[in-house]
């Protein structure tokens, strides 16, 4: 876990710690089971009470999931109840989402009740954000304050690196997506084999994959019936649909920040702006129908049932009223994270590609487009490759998939990331027009 100086010229061989490694493997295997837990508990809880809102009180007053009226009611309710928290918590559960990465400092445990509400509510309320961004602060949080007090020689970014690994492989039910993320953030000294780096977070994540798999029926397949697919033509057509996705992601990120900014700056008590927005949201959701609502992952296994009945601009109007709903959502500030709604909306944009140009595959056209708008969502092409490949677990989708995200790459690597300056920047800056 903790890592040495860059290695000099001359430098004597490096020997691998192997008995330290065991030694720490039981600490890695218990921040995996305390991570899956974590996230275990939070759905369960934000799913009883999805149940409650959307069931068993919309039938008590005579409505239907899909009523109008109703979507409207429980978007602003969820939007009021997660305004009243974040003024009135301490710690204003946490951080604003719009601002940070998926990987980022831990919070202090007084924030945690506060963001723990906030994301429930987000969960169980329909709006278009997902569990990651909370979830990593939460169980990094708690793994930091018992690993320091446990083994206090170990480093407080070490425990944060466990719980971050142990809740990347429970959000994906699979250890090979902490590999991947891991492999682009892991650096240190240049002597220690990467697997060597790799080796207690990735105990941690494939801990938290086996115990998320054995309390859940997580899956992110779509079911789709596998295609025969391969040749040079499927590679420019993956190609092309990644770009044209990643296009769509770069227009995001590029309303995003002034979004986040005009909505901070017109009302700045969170009551007030969560309200509107969740009011907004509820406008959006009965635009777009109930399979626009919630996180996404769920609702895009919907897609493939609106093939017979949905044109392609009908699979377009739901992947941009779910681009829309996701932007507004975390300008505003709810807590939740943006992977899994771009997720939907990549799948949305690839059922409609394909039925407005039928020779593209729909395994290509879905996961190329997942691939693409992915990159431009979280700047990981590792990430977005093995996201498209577990919703369509297609081993010859590798290499057109490969190339949809390098051309993807290409084309966001110098455009704006989906991500907000910091309301303190914000506030400096209406502090020095004044002046």
């Amino acid at each position: 876990m903790a890592e040495g100086n860059p290695a000099s010229p001359g430098a004597e061989e490096f020997r691998s710690p192997v008995g330290r490694m065991i030694a720490l493997t039981p600490v890695a295997i218990a921040a995996g089971v305390l991570c899956a837990l974590g996230l275990a508990g939070l759905s369960a809880v934000a799913d009883f009470v999805q149940k409650l809102v959307w069931d068993d009180l919309s039938s008590a007053v005579g409505a239907s999931t899909d009523d109008w009226w109703w979507i409207m009611v429980v978007l602003t309710m969820a939007g009021l109840i997660t305004g009243l928290v974040i003024r009135w918590m301490p710690g204003h559960a946490g951080d604003d989402p719009a601002t940070i990465e998926l990987l980022s400092e831990p919070l202090p445990l007084k924030v945690l009740p506060g963001l723990i509400i906030a994301t429930i509510v987000t969960l169980a309320g329909g709006v278009s954000l997902g569990p990651e961004n909370p979830i990593m602060a939460i169980n990094a949080a708690v793994i930091v304050v018992l690993g320091a007090r446990l083994i206090p020689k170990v480093p407080h970014k070490d425990w944060a690196g466990l719980a971050s690994a142990a809740t990347i492989g429970a959000l994906f039910g699979t250890p090979v997506a902490a590999a991947l993320m891991l492999s682009e953030l892991n650096s240190g000294d240049t002597r220690i084999p990467l697997w060597n780096r790799l080796y207690l977070p990735l105990v941690a994540a494939a801990t938290g994959s086996f115990v998320i798999l054995h309390f859940t029926d997580l899956t992110m397949s779509m079911g789709l019936p596998e295609e025969t697919v391969g040749g040079l033509g499927d590679l420019l057509r993956a190609v092309g649909v990644g770009v044209a996705a990643a296009a769509v992601g770069i227009v995001g990120a590029m309303v995003f920040d002034p979004l986040h900014r005009l909505l901070h700056r017109s009302m700045r008590n969170p009551v007030l702006l969560l309200t509107a927005a969740g009011a907004a949201l509820g406008a959006l959701g009965v635009l777009g129908g109930s399979i626009t609502l919630f996180k996404g992952l769920e609702q895009m296994k919907e897609l493939p049932a609106q093939l017979s009945t949905t044109t392609a601009v009908g699979f377009f109007v739901f992947a941009g009223v779910k681009l829309c709903a996701m932007l507004l959502a975390s300008a505003a500030g709810f807590r939740g994270g943006r992977i899994f709604p771009a997720v939907f909306i990549g799948a949305a944009l690839g059922f409609g590609t394909h039925v407005l140009i039928p020779s593209i595959p729909l395994v290509i056209a879905v996961t190329a487009a997942v691939v693409g708008i992915s990159v431009a969502a979280t700047r990981n092409g590792w990430i977005s490759l093995f996201l498209a490949l577990a919703m369509v677990p297609q081993f010859d989708l590798m290499i057109p998939l490969l190339f949809a995200t390098l051309a993807a790459w290409l084309l966001v690597a110098n455009a704006p990331e989906l991500k907000a300056a910091p309301l303190e920047t914000i506030e400096s800056a209406g502090s020095s027009e004044r002046t």
